[in-house]
């Protein structure tokens, strides 16, 4: 079984906010649209790499797109 990450994103809301689908997103950063699936879902995180991708695809930071939960909401 598969581990959920703890980095959260807000792909799927800015994807869907662009009129991108799931297809058209893969496409352009490169990956399947199942790996997109997994990211949207907080089921694997991106590498730094792709994730800088993504932020570029929508013009936002990446700390815009992504979160990581404060040490002390564990």
């Amino acid at each position: 079984m598969v581990k959920p990450t703890r980095v959260t994103n807000r792909i799927r809301a800015v994807r869907e906010g662009a009129g991108l689908t799931q297809a058209e997103l893969a496409r352009r950063i490169g990956v399947t649209r199942q790996t997109l699936i997994a990211i949207e879902q907080s089921k694997y995180s991106p590498t730094l790499e792709l994730a800088f991708q993504l932020s570029r695809v929508f013009g936002l930071g990446i700390d815009e797109l992504f979160q990581y939960p404060e040490a002390d909401s564990e």
